[in-house]
């Protein structure tokens, strides 16, 4: 098989995301690689995706797993070899599969070669101006040159040796590029044709509301009363959403354009990481026809399961995205969420003020999983129905739960690490699949007896791979279902239109000839207002449930006239 001939493929695919760490680990050595993922690629091509994005799999001292990057021309030694990613994204392009990576431009690690001649080079010389590198307040500077806090918690400055002080939107190991150096911009252009030279076919790019500084850093406005410590970096808007960032991604768009045109036949694409909620007029900045091709939504991910707010947060994307002809990339479960089963599931699941994707607090709520797996069937159907691409994250398409009872010495997130443990974090939803119910090879997830460098938590391998997929009413038979439901969809298709507004407890849409219905209620909803022709339910995310008439609780149908 090849990559099929398609410029616009982006536009509707299905990626994939692997977490490197934790997919699949061929050298036993309990981490996660480029060789098992090679391994493991016969089963996500059977899924029916169109495409991988592989989280930052570069050199890094793994502090944030990847996203502190000490060199963007390598693989970590953890991950294999430059050989190694070679023969993944051919074998990927023979099972017709595209390759996205994980690209990472508002910062690198601390242990950069660029970040190490700096704190050499001292106050002034060039190679700190490829940072933002300050003096401090105080008399003897001893104070942070601002107030700014950093997202994932604490100051968002570190001072070095000499008394100067330098900027991190993220960890004080990631020390924050300045994008108005022209060395920045030159490295980067070269990152971007590396890649693209080895067969990459886009980038997902990382943070990119944090890429750009208002000139002079001033003071970050007051915080409201109870802001969580998190939450700062995100209120800030010196350092948030700041214009200058677009003139990166502009630069960023022809340099992709330009290479397009030098290699006939390359189809590439840029899907940018934005959290903007519920702000789609900035969601719309970053999909201008000379910036991304595409843009995450994430208000579907982050909406409670409630009827009106789920409504909400597709039509305001679908509104502003089709407003400008940009296509709308949707997802429910990343590698920075709580897993949907177990979101969905939570006590406050339907609280139409909680924000049920907060992965980073875990409240004394009780978890439901047998309700959340209900619901989280029922959003796959919904998901598949939408147009545009989807984003699935490795597991979702087994029904994962989120692993909240890690112990404190397991956890290696810096959200964790940085708020003293008062977040608990990303770690439990990058707990390493199972793939088999053998324990001692840590479920399958080795080729070999191993450790996992996360525990998996005692059953795991009651959801493996295996045992799923002899299973017909297993969560991955229903994602195997969904995603061919969606591929039979006409192809090009994008308008949604809005049905049965007086059924205020349903989200319900058509298209392509296709009625979507999702009840996010706890009770069941007749539809026999709908009249016209005999119909059919095509499509259920309930078990034997057949009737077009009826649409049970927590339940997503597609129905369409018979004939």
């Amino acid at each position: 098989m090849t990559l099929p001939e398609d410029p616009l493929w982006w536009r509707d695919a299905v990626v994939y995301q692997m977490y490197v760490r934790s997919f699949a680990d061929a050298n036993t050595d309990g981490i996660g690689d480029l060789a098992g993922i090679t391994g493991r690629l016969g089963y996500v091509a059977a899924l029916g995706v169109d495409a991988i994005w592989l989280t930052p799999f570069y050199p890094s001292p793994q502090r944030d797993h990847g996203y502190d990057v000490a060199d963007y021309f390598g693989v970590e030694p953890a991950y294999g070899t430059l050989d190694d990613f070679d023969r993944l994204v051919a074998e990927c392009h023979r099972h017709g599969l595209r390759v996205l990576g994980d690209i990472v431009p508002n910062h690198c690690s601390d242990e950069h070669q660029w970040f190490r001649d700096a704190l050499s080079a001292g106050p002034g010389s060039a190679e700190r101006a490829r940072f933002y590198f300050r003096d401090g307040r105080g008399e003897n500077g001893e104070l942070p040159p601002n107030n700014w806090l950093a997202a994932f918690g604490g100051p968002a400055w570190t001072r070095v040796c000499d008394g100067q002080w330098y900027l991190h939107t993220f960890t004080t190991w990631q020390p924050d590029f300045n994008w108005d150096n022209a060395d920045v911009v030159e490295m980067f252009d070269t990152v971007l044709r590396f890649w693209f030279d080895r067969g990459i076919d886009g980038f997902r790019v990382d943070a990119v509301t944090h890429l750009g500084k208002a000139p002079g850093l001033p003071d970050a406005p007051p915080l409201p009363p109870g802001t969580r410590e998190t939450d700062a970096a995100g209120r800030n808007p010196y350092s948030l959403y700041w214009p200058s960032g677009h003139d990166v991604w502009r630069h960023w768009r022809q340099v992709t354009d330009r290479y397009e045109r030098d290699h006939p036949g390359r189809h590439l694409a840029t899907v940018a990481e934005a959290y903007t909620a519920n702000r789609p007029d900035v969601l719309l900045q970053y999909v201008r026809p000379d910036e991304f091709h595409q843009v995450f939504s994430f208000d579907l991910m982050l909406a409670p399961w409630h009827p009106s707010t789920l409504r909400r947060a597709i039509d305001q994307t679908y509104t502003a995205l089709g407003s400008v002809g940009a296509s709308m990339t949707w997802a429910l479960n990343n590698h920075d969420s709580q897993r949907s089963v177990t979101r969905y599931g939570r006590a406050d699941a339907t609280d139409p003020d909680s924000w049920t994707g907060n992965n980073l607090v875990y409240h004394d709520v009780a978890v439901d999983v047998v309700v959340g797996t209900a619901r989280a069937r029922a959003a796959s159907v919904l998901l598949a129905g939408l147009p545009g691409s989807i984003y699935l994250y490795q597991g979702e398409e087994l029904g994962l739960q989120e692993v909240l009872d890690l112990p404190a010495e397991a956890r290696t997130d810096p959200i964790y690490l940085r708020t003293e443990g008062r977040e608990l974090g990303r770690d439990g939803c990058r707990v390493p699949l199972p793939w088999t119910t053998d324990p001692v090879t840590g479920y399958g997830f080795s080729a070999g007896p191993s450790r996992p460098w996360l525990p998996q938590p005692e059953g795991w391998g009651r959801q493996a791979v295996a045992v799923e997929a002899a299973d017909d009413d297993a969560m991955l038979a229903l994602y195997r279902t969904v995603l061919a439901a969606r591929a039979a969809l006409p192809a090009g298709d994008e308008t949604l239109t809005w049905q049965l507004p007086e059924l205020t407890q349903l989200v319900a849409f058509s298209r392509a000839g296709v009625l979507v219905v999702l009840n996010a209620t706890g009770v069941e909803v007749q539809l026999d207002r709908l009249g016209g022709p005999e119909r059919e339910v095509v499509l259920s995310s309930r078990r034997g449930h057949s009737d077009p008439g009826v649409v049970p609780p927590d339940t997503c149908v597609w129905i369409r006239p018979v004939g």
